[in-house]
């Protein structure tokens, strides 16, 4: 294959990503990005590349400060920079949690994703590939779930009461297994002795009353 066909397929195996992908620098600034983090931004390349990263995303701390993505108070603690800046000292980062706050249609959201960050150099320029994978449904487990106390169904959004199962296989398609934890299982077992030493004293027990005279 052809130097430029080796390009193509690159390409298209780096679009077809379901993730979010960058190329950037040090300092976050965008170099590359793939086909889904197009359709998040939603703006021209030229809007886009050579740009920090906060800027691009609209980061609700990047307009913190005139300087911008990397200079609010906040970028001290932001994962994405974090994991950029331990890349680039050669290090890797696989997929470390964070909570994205980003401005969208003049609203803000935010986004729970996962960060993975790879050093490479291109052209003996050092890189840093950034993967940022969207885990914002399953972050929203950690919602309150209203339970019932007493059977422990649970509510979904549309009022209907169901049982924990069901719930998590309609919304989540997961499927539980069941067993008995080992507290559980003492207190079973104890039960299922105590019927067993009943039942073993309860023929017993009627012969007595049969044979037992009556009383007038």
């Amino acid at each position: 294959m052809s130097d430029g066909g080796n390009r193509d397929i690159l390409r298209a195996v780096y679009d077809a990503l379901p993730s979010l992908v960058f190329v950037v620098d040090h300092d976050v600034t965008i170099h590359e990005y793939n086909a889904a983090a197009a359709a998040l931004l939603g703006a021209q390349r030229t809007t886009i590349l050579k740009r920090r990263a906060g800027e691009v995303l609209h980061c609700l701390h990047s307009t913190e400060v005139p300087e911008g993505c990397g200079r609010a108070p906040f970028c001290r603690t932001c994962i994405v920079r974090d994991s950029v800046t331990e890349a680039s000292r050669g290090n890797r980062v696989v997929r470390r949690r964070t909570r994205l706050e980003i401005i969208r249609d003049g609203s803000k959201q935010e986004i729970y994703a996962l960060v993975t960050a790879s050093p490479f150099s291109f052209e003996r320029r050092p890189l840093v590939l950034v993967v940022i994978e969207d885990i914002s449904e399953i972050a929203e487990l950690r919602r309150m779930i209203p339970i019932c106390s007493i059977c422990k169904k649970v509510r979904d959004d549309k009022k209907s009461w169901m049982r924990v199962e069901a719930y998590f296989k309609n919304h989540w398609d997961v499927d539980f297994s069941h067993g008995l934890c080992p507290d559980c299982y003492k207190i079973e077992r104890a039960k299922l002795e105590r019927d067993d030493i009943t039942q073993q004293a309860a023929p017993a027990v009627h012969r007595r009353r049969r044979g037992k005279p009556v009383r007038s």
